[in-house]
């Protein structure tokens, strides 16, 4: 299948049209490969490091040609494109190896199978719904129920088998061993969904990119936070990207392994 094809099979699932105002969906470089059979590195922000990574591929003998990331290379307001800069860096390197960039953001936030279902699944989440349905059953975020009902303590280690993050921030609560039948989950930064997710009866939140006052906020509505970071609430929906693609038609894909958290949590020890 050619580049050109498989993005118009991917936004037929996942429209760019969908995307909010502020973001940045779709082609973010596009160096002439519509044409050019797909060979796709999947990644979840699209660095330098992973340009590298696809670089290095190509010198092995693997012609990758596009770089499909959930983050946008290109955001806010860009007023030039310059060496030295990352972006144009990225832009020159794109152009000078025919590896194309392109990102799908928050309307991949929304579909089956996005950032946010696949933390249902792998919550076990029965009936998820959208905390904030947006069209035809689509939505940010999930809220759904355990089966069977796990303690916080239990439902805190199936987290961390899970996404395997390198820290959890967890709102205090005298009770590990407390039922919690119901959970809300968002990946990525989800803090301004918690007045959204209280009115789910959620018990439970997990999301990343939360605040102090976010967490005041979180237990004021007697619901519970978990922040899991960024990375690892929204690095396993990329994996789940790499079988969307193949399902699609792409002749090879892969996930990076140059994907950066680009946080190091030290230990008291450390």
């Amino acid at each position: 299948m050619k580049i050109g094809e498989l993005i118009d099979e991917f936004e037929r699932w996942a429209n760019p049209v969908w995307q909010e105002k502020w973001d940045n969906c779709g082609w973010q470089i596009e160096p002439g490969i519509l044409e050019q059979t797909a060979q796709v590195l999947v990644c979840l922000t699209p660095t330098l490091a992973v340009m590298a990574e696809a670089i290095a591929l190509q010198e092995q003998g693997t012609p990758v040609n596009l770089i499909f990331a959930h983050h946008p290379l290109i955001f806010g307001s860009l007023k030039s494109v310059q060496t030295g800069n990352a972006i144009g860096d990225m832009v020159r390197l794109s152009f000078m190896h025919q590896i194309g960039v392109y990102s799908a953001h928050t309307n991949f936030d929304q579909v089956t199978d996005g950032t946010a279902d696949v933390l249902a699944q792998l919550l076990d989440l029965q009936d998820a719904q959208p905390v904030e349905p947006t069209q035809d059953g689509l939505g940010y975020g999930r809220v759904g129920h355990l089966n069977p009902v796990l303690t916080l303590q239990q439902l805190l280690d199936k987290i961390q088998l899970a996404l395997q993050p390198p820290d959890l921030l967890v709102s205090p609560t005298a009770d590990r061993q407390q039922q919690i039948e119901r959970v809300a989950v968002l990946g990525g930064s989800g803090a301004s969904y918690i007045a959204a997710v209280s009115q789910t009866g959620a018990q439970v939140y997990l999301t990343s990119d939360c605040k102090f006052h976010q967490f005041q906020e979180s237990r004021d509505r007697n619901l519970i936070l978990i922040d899991a970071g960024h990375y690892a609430t929204e690095r396993p929906a990329c994996a789940r990207l790499v079988e969307k693609l193949t399902a699609m038609g792409a002749e090879w894909t892969q996930l990076s392994h140059a994907d950066e958290d680009f946080r190091v949590f030290l230990t008291s020890n450390s």
